[in-house]
């Protein structure tokens, strides 16, 4: 069914005012071989074909879940409730967007306060933010934050080498210009030290603002970060 409302006079006018007979005229200049090339591709399959042709092509990979993983960077197996998909699919949630809170109904407001209350009880901190679009903007908030809570007078970020490079990388970007001085995750230090959380350690001071580190690590690691965390909490 043709949709272009120009009757055959008008497209005959259009085509004599630029000196051309016909519409194949148009792409003399392209060889014939090419025009129109007989594709190399199967028949168009139904919708239920096309979906048992997917399910056969899927059936061929190995579940990360049926065997052990070692991804690392992020890439962990993890066990997701149901109720998790229930909750982000309704359409208050249902966005990349950050909720800044005085734009949102009482609603959405309540589950982000009801959110923020069990993060602190988990986390044991005094506040928690309501969201961000990702692990690296979070870190580079965080940064951002830390700096400030010092009024500017802590210019000192130490970074573990086995926080995930793009988070880094994040964290240099936000912060350029600010006049930071970020250590920690050198490639000399990756190569010094499998656990980096000694050489962090010896990194912390008087100037030092915050310790970023990653947990499980950037190759899926779990360590014991408690003499860390003492002795973060001793230059505070």
């Amino acid at each position: 069914m043709p949709y272009i409302p120009h009757s055959e006079d008008d497209r005959q006018a259009m085509l004599a005012a630029i000196g051309a007979s016909s519409i194949e005229d148009l792409f003399g200049n392209i060889p014939e071989s090419v025009r129109f090339p007989d594709l190399a591709l199967p028949s168009a399959l139904s919708e239920m074909e096309t979906r048992w042709e997917l399910e056969m092509l899927a059936g061929v990979n190995l579940p990360a879940a049926q065997g052990p993983c070692f991804l690392g960077a992020g890439a962990y197996q993890h066990f997701v409730p149901s109720l998790v998909d229930a909750v982000i699919s309704r359409g208050e949630f249902y966005t990349a967007y950050t909720p800044y809170q005085p734009e949102v109904s009482q609603g959405t407001l309540q589950a982000m306060f009801e959110y923020q209350s069990m993060i602190c009880a988990l986390t044991a901190m005094d506040a928690s933010n309501a969201s961000h679009y990702d692990g690296a903007t979070a870190t580079a908030e965080a940064v951002i934050t830390a700096i400030n809570v010092h009024r500017m007078k802590r210019r000192k970020v130490v970074v573990s080498p086995f926080v995930h490079p793009e988070y880094r990388a994040t964290v240099r970007t936000y912060t350029q210009g600010m006049g930071l001085s970020v250590v920690g995750d050198e490639e000399a230090a990756l190569e010094a030290a499998p656990e980096a959380k000694t050489n962090l350690v010896d990194l912390l001071d008087k100037e030092t603002a915050c310790v970023i580190v990653q947990y499980p690590d950037f190759l899926g690691r779990f360590e014991d970060l408690s003499d860390l965390a003492e002795a973060a909490h001793d230059v505070k």
